[in-house]
């Protein structure tokens, strides 16, 4: 891998991963939700192997974007 292209991707030596068990657990939805949020693109994941696995900080990220007001 040419030294330019590892500087343009993201740090990952101290990112938590979580599985898609763990995030819906952790956002009280049904695991199938998780994949849907994945497979749409509004929670970001790697693939390792057959499963998906989640940065903890994407997971609060999302959480702390979906809050709203409802007045």
């Amino acid at each position: 891998m040419p030294p330019n292209e590892q500087e343009d991707r993201p740090e990952t030596r101290h990112v938590q991963f979580l599985t898609v068990a763990e995030v819906a657990t952790l956002m009280r939805v049904s695991k199938m939700t998780v994949y849907r949020l994945v497979h749409s693109g509004e929670l970001p994941a790697v693939r390792v192997g057959k499963s998906f696995r989640v940065p903890e900080k994407a997971v609060h990220g999302y959480l702390d974007n979906a809050y709203f007001d409802a007045g």
